[in-house]
């Protein structure tokens, strides 16, 4: 089904999720916004995503907090900044809600719910609806394509799956005063931190190969946000060369710009990895959800992901890593 562009002036998109959640959807705003150009496209998410808003404000124009809702486990549930989301909702209606969660097992009854104006997108058994205005939720496929599958559903063509990272020249500036003694491609990025222990590698082995970095003559770079300093600590002291300790200090832009000027990125498959497949760092992604095939990055040359739920040897992983600086020939010397 096609929503005309004359009549479709207000359009919402339902993703109350994290960062690398959100980067993985790029495409698909990117498309989005191509085919309704004129259009208001107001994000409604988590409150973090205000943020994001304004980094892609070439395909967001608006955001409303999403206060949670029961069954969706990203925030607690607040009765009150719920009736307050859900009155705002009413009194100021889409013409297209787009439903870009998941399956809709939850969220579909939500939204209708809202008397919001008209829902699409993903469906699945149980919560089946129009097959015009949604699509059965695909499985085993990258997250790009997914949504982007979801797009040439509704009528509106892919403008490609690459990813995308905007950082402002204040944000770059700022990067390059706090670090002047990284030299761009001479530095490796290691970012040992996951949203919930059950997806970290061990801190020992990111260690490892952060030495065999540093033996190649790279200085090696640990980061992470404040919350995860006691896993860059342990990185660092397992280490038997010294490390640059950035844990809390770059900002999303500045972690961003730190990424694009190293020679190699590593990391769980967290939304690092997604900023990485943005920037065109090479980089190894671990991934310890055993999801690679939906969350690992589409350029397979450049990025090399280890499920490591199916293989669990580092040499695998160590020997991936030294393939990938060999064919990008970003030996530092």
């Amino acid at each position: 089904m096609t929503f005309p562009t004359q009549t479709t002036h207000r359009i919402a998109v339902f993703r109350a999720l994290q960062l690398g959640d959100m980067l993985c959807c790029v495409p698909a705003l990117r498309a989005l916004r191509h085919s309704y150009p004129e259009s208001e496209i107001t994000l409604l998410g988590l409150p973090w995503a205000k943020s994001f808003c304004e980094r892609f404000s070439a395909y967001l124009d608006d955001f409303v907090h999403f206060p949670g809702y029961e069954g969706l486990p990203e925030q607690a549930v607040d009765p009150e900044k719920w009736e307050q989301f859900r009155h705002t909702m009413h009194e100021n209606p889409f013409d297209l809600i787009l439903q870009m969660q998941g399956n809709g097992s939850i969220v579909n009854e939500m939204l209708e719910n809202l008397g919001a104006g008209p829902v699409a997108g993903f469906h699945s058994e149980g919560n089946y609806r129009d097959s015009g205005r949604f699509l059965e939720y695909p499985t085993g496929i990258s997250e790009i394509e997914r949504h982007l599958q979801l797009m040439r559903h509704l009528g509106i063509p892919a403008i490609g799956t690459h990813l995308e990272y905007p950082v402002t020249e204040a944000e770059a500036a700022r990067f390059h005063a706090q670090n002047p003694m990284l030299e761009e491609g001479r530095y490796v990025c290691v970012h040992p931190g996951s949203r919930g222990a059950w997806r970290q590698w061990p801190p020992s082995h990111f260690a490892c190969l952060a030495d065999e970095c540093a033996g190649m003559n790279y200085q090696v770079v640990v980061t992470g946000t404040a919350g995860e300093a006691d896993v860059t600590r342990q990185v660092i002291e397992a280490m038997d060369y010294p490390a640059i300790d950035l844990t809390g200090r770059t900002g999303p832009g500045e972690i961003a710009q730190l990424i694009r000027e190293s020679a190699l990125l590593i990391s769980n498959c967290t939304g690092v990895s997604h900023i990485a497949a943005a920037t065109g760092t090479p980089s190894i992604v671990i991934s310890m959800d055993g999801e690679p095939e939906r969350w690992g990055p589409l350029n397979k040359a450049l990025h090399k992901t280890i499920n490591w739920n199916t293989c669990q040897d580092f040499d695998v992983v160590l020997n991936s890593m030294l393939m990938l600086l060999e064919e990008r020939h970003v030996y530092a010397g």
